[in-house]
């Protein structure tokens, strides 16, 4: 039964998650309300990979234009050891995952992406009805009087009901305890600095100017701690995503401002070339403790859904944290522009029973791969090194099963990937 004209879906969360659900709904027909709690829509500022499977759903949004023009392509993925830089591993990316897969690995600066995802959700000419989007709204009660029609209440004394109310808020999700879900929260005892490090100086320096010869997806694995970086916006900054143990400070607070001086003083025995890197960063070093979230499949209760980190917030050790709330939101909307009004609480059934259990095995070999990066020299790191030189994966889980395919069941959406090898 195709969905009524009143049917209404309400996202709270404007971040890539909650805008791919709203664009999804849109060209599903459906009409999107989206309430984000802060002043202005953006994202931080920081550097965001997607896979193929992300890349898919992006792409058979229609978007594959609007990302091209903000990609970076990096032409490999590199592993390199802690203490003299040597290469562990080297596996091409480019167009070697586009042929395998049929979709590229790219990666952008979040804020590029945010915008080309809410420019689509806003087009008076896209399809379906644009999306309504509200800034300074962040929902504070959920108005459940009427079960089928659940009711966003802000902070500003707004209302906004409608047949679906759609936690997409983030790992500490609003919705998700307004509405009474169990505390699934974890701590895992570590915090990550981020930075973007001006491409300029990178090259400038000689022990540096590698970085920008060929891009690279690289990662340094080294004990108790590990470094990933990549260039974004074609050069002009390379985005450095550093863990460490964390401080009881930072724990309590969430997250912090840093400097570039108390980054690089986190790795003052590695490759020099570590620290020559770090320690140009510039003022906009931030740190933030890392959460996770306990596995649960739990998504739904009543007409109230969960989708990205206010469900499965992951641990960043299969940069797939956004790739999946991305896949969260395209698969919910396939599900509810199927159903009429009367099929919403099944659709809402089906979709947590095609996503939970696969966000989950996500989630679980994120975790698993915290101990697996940061191993102390010895047996085990051999092992380790020696599997990554395989490249099957790297926990319980295999790049092959993560990339390739779709969650969707639309073959339009296939029939337009695989078409993008060249």
């Amino acid at each position: 039964m195709a969905p009524s004209q009143s049917f209404q879906v309400t996202i709270a969360g404007g971040g890539l998650g909650g805008l791919t659900a709203a664009l999804s709904l849109r060209q599903k027909g459906l009409r999107v309300t989206v309430l984000e709690a802060a002043s202005e829509l953006g994202e931080v500022g920081a550097g965001i990979q997607t896979a193929p499977n992300a890349s898919r759903i992006l792409i058979g949004l229609g978007l594959r234009a609007q990302l091209e023009r903000i990609h970076t392509e990096p032409q490999d993925q590199v592993r390199r050891r802690w203490a003299d830089g040597s290469i562990i591993a080297q596996l091409p990316l480019a167009q070697r995952v586009v042929d395998t897969y049929g979709a590229p690995y790219w990666h952008y600066h979040r804020a590029d992406l945010h915008r080309v995802l809410l420019d689509a959700c806003l087009d008076p000419d896209g399809p379906g009805p644009v999306v309504d989007v509200h800034t300074d709204a962040k929902v504070v009660e959920i108005d459940r009087a009427d079960p089928s029609r659940p009711v966003a209440v802000t902070a500003r004394g707004a209302r906004f009901d409608g047949d679906v109310l759609v936690g997409a808020d983030g790992i500490r999700s609003a919705v998700r305890d307004l509405a009474g879900f169990d505390d699934t929260l974890v701590f895992s005892g570590e915090m990550a600095y981020r930075a973007l490090i001006p491409g300029e100086m990178i090259v400038a320096d000689p022990a540096t100017r590698f970085l920008a010869d060929r891009y690279h997806s690289t990662i340094w694995y080294g004990p108790d701690k590990h470094l990933v970086h990549y260039m974004i916006r074609g050069g002009e900054y390379l985005n450095v995503v550093a863990i460490v143990p964390c401080t009881p400070d930072v724990e309590r607070n969430w997250s912090g401002p840093a400097s570039a001086e108390e980054l690089a003083a986190e790795y003052p025995d590695w490759d020099d070339r570590v620290p020559a890197m770090l320690s140009k960063a510039k003022d906009d070093v931030s740190v933030w403790a890392l959460y996770r979230r306990r596995r649960d499949p739990v998504w739904v209760d009543g007409r109230v859904a969960l989708l990205g980190d206010a469900c499965h917030a992951m641990l960043p050790y299969q940069a797939q944290g956004a790739s999946q709330a991305m896949e969260d939101g395209a698969v919910l909307a396939e599900e509810l522009g199927a159903a009429g009004r009367d099929g919403v609480d099944a659709a809402l059934a089906r979709y947590v029973d095609r996503r939970a259990k696969h966000a989950g095995m996500v989630q679980d070999a994120s975790w698993a791969n915290m101990d697996f990066y940061h191993l102390p020299d010895g047996p085990e790191q051999r092992e380790r090194d020696a599997k990554l030189r395989r490249f099957d994966g790297e926990s319980d889980v295999s790049y092959d099963w993560l990339w390739r395919g779709s969650p969707l069941r639309d073959p339009d959406n296939e029939a337009l990937t695989y078409q993008f090898a060249r």
